[in-house]
C-alpha cells in the first residue's frame, strides 16, 4: 500500500480504537466489497448501522487529516491495487417504511431491495432503477439512473452527516441533481436516510414493466460476472434517445469489443463494460480503460469521463 504522509497512522487509529474499540479494523481487505472483486487493503475500516452512529464517528474524525470514502455495494468503484490509505466506512444502515405513498428508506439498502419494496407496496417511480447494482446511499451520491429516469425525481429528501458530524435533513433541491451527479461529490457528506414520493399503481402493472426492464438488462449485462457495469459516463446530446449520446456505441465503433489487459477484458454483449476474468488487477481494468478512452478520443475527439470511481492511487495511462 502506498502510505499518505499527510496523516498520522497511529495517532488516528489509537483514537478510533478508544472510541470504537475492536470495530475498527486495520488492513482490511476490499476485493470482497466491490464488483470487480479486486484491489488492495483499506488502512482503516469500519462497519456503521445508524445515522447517529456515523454522526458520533465523524465528530471524533472531524479533527483528523486522514482520507475518508463511504462504500455502499461496491458497485461503482475500482479500487487500486495499492489499497486506499485512509478510512473506509461500509454503509450498513438499513431499513424500509411505507407511509401512504412515500417510502422511507436506510441508505445502506440495495436498490433492488428498494424497487421490490415499493412493487410489492404498489408504488410506482423506482422501475427504471430495476436491476441497478449497489445501495440507495450510492444511487443518490451518483444520481443513478436508466431509461430516461434518475432516483434525484423521487427523492423527497435526505438525511446527510457532514465531515464535522452535523446531522440534519435536506430536501431533494439541496442536491442539485444532474446526470451522474449530486452536490455530495463536492460537500462529500454522507446520506444515511432517504424518503422518496411515488405513485399508487396496480402491482401487476408495476411487475411488468419491472420485468421488462430486467429482460433487456439480462440481454446486455454481465449477470454473475465480476464487473461494475458501464465504465464510462453517455454524453449529453438533446439530440439522442433519453437526451444522451451512448459512449458504448462510440466504442463499439471503434472496435474495443475483442480488447484485454492482463486478466481484464471488454464484455461482449455492451463494449462499455469491463470484466475481471477472475485473474484482473485493478491496474489491467484502468490500463484497458485508458486505451479504450484514447481510441475514443482518437477517432471522435470526444473526451469520455468515468462514471466508476477510481479510488486510491492509479496512474493515467495516455496514448
Amino acid at each position: 500500500m502506498v502510505k499518505n504522509n499527510s496523516w498520522d497512522f497511529e495517532e488516528t487509529y489509537a483514537l478510533l480504537k478508544e472510541h470504537f474499540g475492536n470495530r475498527i479494523v486495520v488492513d482490511r481487505p476490499l476485493a470482497d466489497l466491490n464488483t470487480f472483486g479486486t484491489g488492495g487493503n483499506a488502512r482503516l475500516f469500519i462497519e456503521v448501522s445508524s445515522g447517529e452512529e456515523l454522526s458520533r464517528l465523524m465528530t471524533v474524525a472531524s479533527g483528523l487529516k486522514m482520507p475518508i470514502f463511504m462504500l455502499g455495494g461496491g458497485s461503482n468503484v475500482l479500487v487500486s491495487d495499492s489499497g486506499f490509505d485512509g478510512l473506509i466506512i461500509k454503509n450498513s444502515i438499513h431499513g424500509l417504511e411505507k407511509s401512504d405513498n412515500q417510502i422511507i428508506c436506510g441508505a445502506g439498502e440495495e436498490l433492488q431491495r428498494l424497487v421490490d419494496y415499493a412493487t410489492q407496496n404498489g408504488l410506482s417511480g423506482l422501475e427504471f432503477a430495476s436491476g441497478i447494482w449497489g445501495t440507495v446511499g450510492g444511487a443518490i451520491y451518483g444520481n443513478a439512473g436508466a431509461y430516461g429516469g434518475e432516483i434525484g425525481n423521487t427523492l423527497i429528501s435526505a438525511e446527510v452527516v457532514d465531515r464535522e458530524g452535523h446531522i440534519r435533513e435536506e430536501k431533494a433541491e439541496y442536491f442539485e441533481f444532474a446526470y451522474r451527479w449530486s452536490k455530495l461529490k463536492k460537500t462529500a457528506e454522507f446520506v444515511t436516510r432517504a424518503k422518496f414520493a411515488l405513485k399508487e399503481c396496480n402491482t401487476e402493472e408495476i411487475k411488468g414493466r419491472v420485468d421488462e426492464i430486467m429482460t433487456m438488462r439480462r440481454e446486455k449485462l454481465p449477470i454473475g460476472l465480476h464487473s461494475a457495469g458501464c465504465f464510462f459516463k453517455n454524453i449529453p446530446d438533446k439530440s439522442q434517445k433519453f437526451g444522451k449520446l451512448s459512449a458504448g456505441k462510440l466504442l463499439e465503433e471503434v472496435g474495443v469489443k475483442e480488447m484485454r489487459c492482463g486478466g481484464a477484458r471488454v464484455f461482449e454483449n455492451h463494449a462499455n463494460i469491463l470484466i475481471n476474468n477472475g485473474s484482473a488487477h485493478s491496474d489491467d481494468i484502468k490500463k484497458l480503460a485508458d486505451l479504450m478512452k484514447s481510441m475514443v478520443r482518437q477517432k471522435f475527439g470526444i473526451e469520455l469521463q468515468e462514471e466508476v470511481i477510481l479510488l486510491g492511487n492509479f496512474e493515467e495511462e495516455r496514448v
